[in-house]
């Protein structure tokens, strides 16, 4: 019988187009739902998210997942996805403030706006499009290539590129953190739906990681 997969429904994230991408990248089921039962049986857990950090904790806080997703650690793979990855830090300047969830230390800021290329030319906020991704050894980057280029759309980011839960690095204008990594979670700041063959695989080797370091 095909794995569930639990897409987590807290009322903000572009939960069509992440579901339909996990489908066609492996043998599963795919559930979209906020029923916390549902949720905890699944074989594998996304945690997706768009818009403003502040709104997306509201809402799993509104729905009691906010407990649920710190219960899901350590029992079943998780796997956060733009925003879904912001709210698994502990916590995030935009939207006045917000304390996370704080499965993975440090905090969420703005690019500043100052940023520029190599070349001195001023880059907008939000960072927004296609660009590489160095990536540390980890099993969920199987058959995915160092600097592949995967699609952003973000003006906030973990910053801390250079600790240890970094599992991939990107550059805009400065380093920051592309992917989280622990014990039984990983989290991408891109959007793997979004980032055609490279996000299908990364969509894949979650259907299949063991929740492994």
């Amino acid at each position: 019988m095909a794995q569930k997969v639990a897409v987590i429904d807290y009322g903000s994230g572009n939960l069509h187009s992440v579901a339909k991408a996990i489908e066609h990248a492996g043998d599963c089921q795919v559930l979209v739902s906020s029923d916390p039962h549902e949720i905890k049986t699944a074989d594998r857990v996304v945690l997706p998210g768009v818009g403003a950090m502040g709104d997306c904790m509201a809402g799993l806080q509104a729905r009691g997942l906010d407990s649920l997703v710190r219960e899901l650690v350590g029992h079943t793979p998780l796997m956060g996805v733009c925003v879904g990855m912001q709210i698994l830090a502990e916590y995030g300047e935009e939207s006045e403030g917000v304390d996370a969830l704080g499965i993975f230390p440090g905090h969420i800021i703005r690019f500043p706006n100052d940023l520029t290329d190599p070349n001195g030319l001023s880059l907008k906020v939000p960072h927004m499009g296609w660009n590489q991704v160095s990536v540390t050894t980890h099993p969920m980057w199987r058959g995915i290539e160092n600097l592949t280029r995967f699609y952003f759309v973000h003006s906030y980011r973990y910053a801390d590129w250079q600790a240890p839960c970094v599992a991939g690095i990107c550059t805009y204008g400065e380093p920051f953190a592309a992917a989280l990594a622990r014990e039984g979670v990983f989290a991408v700041q891109f959007h793997p739906e979004k980032s055609h063959d490279a996000g299908l695989s990364l969509y894949a080797n979650f259907l299949t990681w063991d929740g492994s370091c």
